[in-house]
């Protein structure tokens, strides 16, 4: 199973994330995650550049009556980064489903946000019977051919490496760019979002995640998408939140209305004073939304 772990250094932002860390062997490769309360199971899943850390707030409040687990993907947050792992959709997903197996999760609510969102996704579809309810922030689960242009141009050979890996950019740019009041995070957040991330060998997840955005057929993750698309159909009965950051230039408004579309009968939660990474620039709100929603559709009893 797992052993709590200390995990690696925390200096700068200890009083931020004082969650003991646990870890799950995937064949020699460490996946690591928090596990914090007890009851009903909420589930976070972060996306790029962010790891568990980006949940802190949402941990410290729903794990009060709820066992809010919080997993770093392959090759973020404290997990390992092995330099020659299959950093595809499919394999994230496919670690996320282990975890849920060997931790014996049901009744499972999902938290997924960024990319995290086409993972959890991903994963729902691969063990339906276990997912109950949805959170998706800021995220996509179907095919979209919208990339923006400071994106794209980190997915081109060289110049993308060169960015990502050696300079950082990317990690180092979304604490500006994907939040509407960047100036407001504090320097204890700023010094744990990129820790991690602190070497060209410890930002190859990073990079890897902006190269498997999979916009055309043939993509080595374009069918797990298709795939991923087709079965949110399924969950259409379940109880869904959408909470969104209006002031986000990756996952617009667009990608709101593809969900509401899909599920239609989801709640909706709007921050219009907030960018991609909604849990910093709206936490209070973002928590008293999730635990509303989760109060407003409680689970039904086995």
């Amino acid at each position: 199973m797992s052993e709590p772990r200390q995990g690696p250094s925390r200096s700068g932002f200890e009083a931020e994330y004082p969650f003991e860390s646990h870890r799950l062997d995937l064949d020699g490769v460490g996946y690591h995650y928090v596990d914090e309360g007890h009851g009903p199971v909420v589930l976070m899943v972060h996306g790029n550049p962010t790891w568990s850390f980006a949940w802190r707030g949402c941990i410290r409040g729903l794990s009060e009556d709820h066992r809010v687990i919080a997993v770093d993907h392959v090759g973020c947050g404290f997990s390992d980064k092995p330099a020659h792992y299959p950093y595809r959709l499919d394999q994230h997903a496919n670690n996320l489903v282990t975890l849920i197996d060997r931790l014996e999760l049901d009744h499972i609510t999902l938290v997924g946000h960024d990319w995290g969102g086409a993972i959890g996704m991903t994963a729902a579809t691969r063990r339906p019977e276990q997912f109950a309810r949805f959170v998706l922030a800021n995220t996509s689960a179907f095919r979209s051919k919208r990339l923006p242009m400071r994106i794209a141009a980190l997915r081109i050979p060289f110049l993308g490496a060169l960015c990502v890996r050696g300079l950082n950019l990317f990690s180092r740019a979304a604490l500006k760019m994907a939040l509407a009041h960047p100036r407001r995070l504090s320097t204890a957040a700023r010094t744990a979002y990129l820790a991690p991330y602190d070497s060209w060998a410890n930002r190859v997840a990073v990079h890897r995640f902006i190269q498997d955005i999979p916009l055309r057929a043939g993509h080595p993750s374009y069918q797990t998408l298709v795939e991923t698309e087709q079965g949110l159909a399924r969950f259409q009965d379940h109880p869904v939140l959408l909470a969104w950051g209006e002031q986000d230039w990756c996952f617009t408004l667009e990608f709101l209305a593809e969900f509401q579309r899909r599920f239609p009968a989801a709640r909706t939660l709007r921050f219009p004073d907030a960018g991609h990474m909604v849990f910093e620039d709206a936490p209070d709100e973002l928590l008293q939304g999730i635990a509303a929603f989760l109060a407003d559709y409680p689970l039904q009893a086995d």
